[in-house]
């Protein structure tokens, strides 16, 4: 059986967690620009015209480009057209 004070301090814990887990909804907290350049930079490559993420990752791994694990995506395409020309 818990006690009174484990019982305070697990909601207090879980209050915390859902405060974190509101914070992290970072899509909703955009401005309305920055989701309207997602959304198309989406269908870009829905469409097959902008290469993923992923793909920009293994032709950046066969080109061998270091620390690629810790770039964006558009470091990623830059560093991949640096590496090509």
């Amino acid at each position: 059986m818990a006690t009174e004070k484990q019982r305070a301090a697990a909601k207090r814990n879980v209050k915390k967690a859902q405060t974190g887990a509101k914070k992290a909804q970072t899509l909703k907290n955009m401005p309305k620009k920055t989701k309207t350049a997602l959304g198309k930079e989406s269908a870009a490559v829905s469409r097959g015209e902008s290469p993923t993420r992923k793909e920009l990752n293994e032709e950046a791994r066969r080109l061998n480009i270091e620390g690629r694990s810790k770039m964006g995506k558009d470091e990623l395409k830059r560093a991949v057209a640096r590496a090509k020309s």
